[in-house]
């Protein structure tokens, strides 16, 4: 889970991007201009900050030429109508790490926030190589899970599952936010494969290690 402060101005798109980050199981910040927006981002509480660049009070590149200028790293994605190359350049040089035009698709905006999230601990050295919850121990460079130091084989879609299952250990998880992460937004709502691989799971690391949320999905138990 992430802390992330969306600087955005128009309402209606700055609580379509908070309401789908905060599905995905972040904590979002809203701010609606640039003065309020530079200041919540220097507070230093947030892990990524999506940018918009029409602001009022200050707009988004003097935003990001502040935050640079101030030491700031967290990462930045730009988000605004100006799809300019010569605007593109002048996000990226200004330090921001990516950029995105709208309109946009929030699958689109998802992956590269995952990306930056990443990037970000890797660089403040808090990646983690292995997972642990309960028995279960996952390795992510070798990629490979034990149950009580016993081995067990895991599909790549199982590993996925397992993966995200664990970086949410006591927390539900709907079967539309593991679709998603596993499958791909693509890919049939309707379907039962979650409910199917949770069992090929639950064969592998005891009925007990995931239990149903009736009505709202799938919790790890660690």
């Amino acid at each position: 889970m992430a802390s992330i402060l969306i600087v955005e101005d128009e309402a209606r798109i700055a609580a379509f991007v908070a309401k789908g980050l905060t599905a995905e199981g972040h904590l979002t910040t809203v701010r609606t201009d640039g003065p309020t927006g530079l200041d919540e981002a220097l507070s230093g509480a947030h892990d990524l900050v999506v940018l918009d660049i029409g602001l009022p009070g200050m707009d988004g590149f003097e935003v990001l030429d502040q935050l640079r200028a101030q030491g700031s790293t967290v990462p930045v994605i730009v988000l605004t109508a100006r799809d300019s190359v010569t605007d593109t350049v002048a996000a990226l040089e200004g330090g921001a790490d990516d950029y995105m035009a709208k309109p946009f698709r929030f699958a689109e905006l998802l992956a590269r926030v995952r990306v930056r999230l990443r990037q970000g601990q890797s660089t403040q050295g808090a990646s983690q190589d292995t997972l642990d919850a309960g028995q279960v121990h996952l390795d992510l460079r070798t990629r490979q899970a034990t149950v009580s130091g016993r081995k067990v084989d895991l599909s790549a879609r199982e590993f996925a599952l397992t993966e995200i299952f664990m970086l949410n250990a006591g927390n539900v998880l709907s079967r539309e936010q593991l679709l998603d992460h596993v499958w791909g937004m693509d890919f049939d709502p309707g379907s039962n494969v979650v409910d199917v691989y949770v069992g090929y799971l639950r064969k592998k690391f005891g009925a007990g290690t995931i239990s149903t949320a009736r009505g709202m999905g799938y919790r790890f138990n660690p």
